[in-house]
């Protein structure tokens, strides 16, 4: 009876979430009459699921960019898995820069438990999820050009405030994997990226395994500047071993059921 009482609390809260668009803590401890420990526990398990993402206090619906078109579940559950294994690199007081992107938004949910962050990122969207963590990293804006097609900032500008920093790493994606040459991308505006990757210690591209062999024309970096690619476990073992024996290093997410 207990767990079909936490199931249907669970399910509660995400209808609260959805009609409200964020609950606290204390108002869910009161609804329920239940502590507030009980409610912390139950907003960690919805955003360990992929459901929430939690904030000082509360919880609030996920980022937009976390929100998968596709009606593929399993697409989210690989996002998830990599941003999940992507967050797992990141130690308390380390300094990162974080594109813009869904793979890399997946990061966020798992970040709450890393202390003293600071985070640059050019991404509005990314820098509202990150405001709305439990705990608070110092958060930084690249500013610049705002580029409507990927919806971020781009420009000479942005890439000025960069070199200004430098970073522990940057965690960014891609539109393509070429095993051969390195990350493509249908964006004809490679100056950011590239200047993020120089002004970072380690390079870590995220990206689903269904992005190998897309054929786009533009490099975005090439393995030689990328220290780890993070994927699922669909990647080809013969594109993982190129790429390997050019100095990258491949983690592949294994899905969660």
């Amino acid at each position: 009876m207990a767990k079909r009482n936490t199931l249907q609390r669970r399910h509660t809260i995400l209808h609260l979430l959805d009609k409200q668009g964020e609950v606290s803590v204390e108002q869910l401890s009161s609804h329920f009459a239940t502590s507030e420990v009980t409610i912390r526990k139950d907003l960690a398990e919805l955003e360990r699921n992929g459901l929430l993402l939690r904030r000082y206090g509360g919880a609030v619906p996920l980022p937009s960019e976390l929100v998968q078109q596709q009606s593929d579940q399993e697409v989210s559950k690989r996002k998830l898995a990599i941003g999940e294994l992507a967050a797992s690199r990141i130690r308390d007081h380390n300094r990162i820069i974080m594109d813009f992107g869904s793979t890399t938004a997946a990061m966020i949910p798992h970040l709450n438990d890393k202390r003293g962050l600071v985070v640059m990122t050019n991404s509005l969207t990314m820098a509202q999820a990150l405001r709305e963590l439990e705990n608070e990293p110092t958060l930084l804006m690249t500013g610049g050009t705002w580029d409507p097609h990927t919806e971020a900032f781009q420009g000479q500008v942005a890439e000025s405030v960069l070199r200004a920093y430098d970073f522990d790493q940057l965690f960014i994606g891609c539109d393509g994997i070429d095993p051969a040459r390195g990350t493509t991308t249908f964006n004809e505006l490679l100056g950011l990226s590239r200047v993020m990757s120089e002004v970072a210690r380690e390079v870590i591209v995220v990206a689903e395994a269904d992005k190998l062999g897309r054929k786009i024309p533009n490099l975005e970096l090439p393995w030689s500047a990328v220290s780890i690619l993070i994927t699922d476990d669909r990647l080809d073992e013969a594109a993982k071993t190129q790429i390997e024996a050019q100095g990258t290093t491949v983690l592949c997410a294994k899905i969660k059921e």
